[in-house]
């Protein structure tokens, strides 16, 4: 780990990295994370495959309770959380650099926006691209706002509500855990670990069990949040090769898929970061980016580049009314799709969040968050219009199997492709960047899980990576089984469930970031940071 290039600002603290770690079996683990976390992970999968029928029992009414009780705690977070992004942004404090105001970039705009798009929301784009814009235009996944189907508004909802889900508050919860773990670990000289956000909250006492706590949560929540993305993933990446070569999917298709993903994960991870998930990043830019290029031009283009103008305004004008949760008429909806994708986004905060603190040292605060909320922003309204517009105008205007509507949102995208020239290589291209995009978060969620569970290392033995990369695989597994042909609503139910105690971390966090970089920015003020970058420690 580099050290901050001003060690003057680090915290005086004696706790040295991986100091409680246990050394066995030529590995080198954090007492008592790793083993919490690894047994939690193994004891639910295990009784979830021997028990199916009752985890998914469990689940189903975990989810109810949770729905029932704290949607509105789901509901304001990513609310509270994007204005506390923008309030730092803006604020003096947003010249703070991470690693200290001499680091450089470690990292080209190139693949820094392609490791974010990959490890962040790829996989989703995948799969909702076209599918959940549809979904509202014909009713099939409910319509936003209680909108009359096949109106004017229903149509712009469509987008709107989209826009929302997958736009600035998913890239606002992941951008606050990512700023908090970068400042702490590359200005303050501490673990590259949850915990170490909490210091100028709890003290010393983060090293204790309040610290292992809040690892432990943040371990849990982040693979269950892995697990749902990587089902997801599967189960479209069967569908289509389902569909292209004549096949029924079945659960048991999917979960050798996984099993196949999992061992190209763990390949990736042999290769380390850079001829891993660097790599595995760039080839899925260059990918999605010669997919969604293809749709432009072979789909209704004019209403495409119109479209994008529109979908924006719409979001805008449509966002005050889906944000808020008090009195909504549309509460199956809500809580369906606009709460399970806030409860997504906040247990995939850890994995993210960390992610990115590793690859955005050397940026200012106010880069930072000019980056991680738009880019990702503005490829998100490129990419539901292109594919969106598409699927929306085959069902209007009868073309191709969509013109009957959705028979299941993990062939969308399939049958979408099929209507337009090469539509079967277009199909195979993105199976191919569908399990690109599942080893990546795999390889990627392996890593952030490892960091955590072995004291904030960023250098632990690889075989643990290895096992994490399983464990993700296996927990996916699980919930496709626990789910049975409800796999969806089984996978919903996980990460809702895990998100809601690391949901007051991340406002915790928020509260403990302020104070880090308040005192920081006073001591800047004070004396000029060093000017020369230290030897690696």
């Amino acid at each position: 780990m580099k050290r901050p290039t001003d060690p003057s600002l680090e915290y005086d603290t004696d706790y040295e990295i991986g100091q409680d770690n246990i050394e066995v079996m030529g590995l080198d683990v954090h007492n008592p994370v790793f083993f919490s976390a690894a047994g939690l992970v193994l004891l639910f999968s295990s009784l979830t495959l021997a028990f199916p029928k009752q985890a998914n029992a469990a689940l189903a009414a975990s989810k109810s309770y949770t729905l029932n009780n704290f949607d509105w705690l789901f509901a304001i977070t990513p609310v509270i959380v994007l204005i506390f992004c923008l309030g730092l942004a803006l604020s003096p404090m947003g010249k703070i650099r991470l690693g200290g105001q001499a680091a450089k970039p470690i990292h080209s705009y190139g693949s820094w926006i392609a490791m974010l798009f990959a490890a962040g929301v790829g996989i989703g784009f995948m799969f909702w691209g076209a599918a959940e814009p549809l979904a509202y235009h014909t009713a099939w996944g409910g319509t936003p706002l209680g909108a009359e189907v096949g109106s004017a508004e229903a149509e712009r909802l469509a987008f709107s509500a989209t826009l929302f889900h997958w736009g600035l508050s998913p890239w606002a919860v992941y951008a606050v855990v990512g700023l908090s773990l970068g400042f702490f670990t590359h200005n303050k000289g501490l673990p590259s670990s949850i915990r170490s956000t909490f210091y100028p909250l709890l003290g010393e006492r983060v090293w204790g069990w309040p610290g292992h706590i809040i690892d432990l949560l943040a371990v849990v929540s982040t693979i269950f949040g892995l697990a749902t993305t990587i089902g997801l993933g599967a189960t479209q990446a069967a569908s289509g090769l389902g569909y292209i070569f004549n096949f029924e999917p079945t659960l048991w298709i999917q979960i050798a898929l996984i099993a196949c993903m999992t061992l190209l994960a763990v390949i990736s991870v042999l290769r380390g970061l850079d001829g891993g998930i660097k790599f595995l990043s760039n080839v899925n830019m260059v990918g999605a980016l010669g997919l969604l290029v293809f749709v432009i031009v072979a789909g209704p283009t004019a209403l495409i580049m119109t479209g994008m103008a529109e979908n924006l305004w719409g979001y805008i004008r449509d966002t005050p009314a889906l944000t808020n949760w008090i009195g909504r008429t549309d509460e199956q909806w809500f809580h369906d799709w606009t709460i399970f994708y806030w409860a997504w986004w906040i247990s995939w905060s850890p994995f993210v969040g960390m992610f990115i603190a590793r690859i955005s040292r050397g940026r200012t605060v106010r880069e930072y968050f000019t980056v991680v909320l738009l880019a990702p922003f503005a490829i998100c309204i490129v990419w539901f219009t292109a594919f969106g517009e598409t699927a929306v105008q085959q069902y209007e205007n009868g073309v191709g199997d969509l013109a009957g509507g959705i028979e299941s949102s993990a062939t969308v995208l399939f049958h979408m492709l099929a209507a337009m020239p090469f539509g079967e290589f277009a199909s195979i291209i993105a199976i191919a960047l569908l399990i690109i995009f599942i080893v990546t978060s795999a390889d990627s969620g392996a890593l952030v899980v490892d960091t955590i569970t072995s004291g904030g290392k960023l250098h632990a033995p690889v075989a643990q990576r290895v096992f994490w990369a399983a464990a993700l695989g296996l927990t996916a597994s699980a919930l496709l089984v626990g789910g049975g042909t409800q796999a969806l609503q089984s996978l919903q139910a996980g990460t809702i469930t895990a998100a809601l105690p690391f949901t007051l971390i991340l406002l915790a966090a928020c509260v403990s970031l302020y104070i880090g970089m308040r005192d920081e920015h006073k001591q800047l003020n004070e004396k000029p940071a060093a000017s020369v970058e230290p030897k690696n420690a």
